[in-house]
């Protein structure tokens, strides 16, 4: 717990910032922390829609936890995002896990 300890007390001084939050996300994803993962991941993706890191592992998170939806309005807002910021290789990444994620609902 001792990194999340250390991010929890980096973000009382930089409570915007992103990296801290997406950070935040994935350790708790990490530790099983279910809870507060989606907490954190839904925070970046409300409050930082155009923070293009969350979408691949939020949309694999929300998979995981068979909440269909809203992994594919995940991916499909990611796919959006990395088009609008014209970057090819996130926009790669991500419609290549959306079609394998799309493949694996239809089984």
């Amino acid at each position: 717990m001792k990194r999340i300890e250390q991010l929890l007390a980096m973000l009382e001084t930089e409570p915007n910032d992103t990296f801290l939050l997406y950070a935040l996300a994935l350790e708790y994803q990490n530790k099983g922390e279910v809870v507060l993962a989606e907490k954190y991941f839904d925070m970046l993706l409300i409050n930082y829609p155009q923070y293009l890191a969350t979408y691949y592992p939020a949309a694999a998170f929300y998979a995981e936890k068979q909440e269909v939806q809203k992994a594919k309005k995940i991916y499909e807002k990611g796919i959006e995002v990395a088009l609008f910021q014209n970057n090819i290789k996130a926009l790669a990444e991500l419609r290549s896990a959306y079609n394998n994620f799309l493949i694996l609902e239809d089984e």
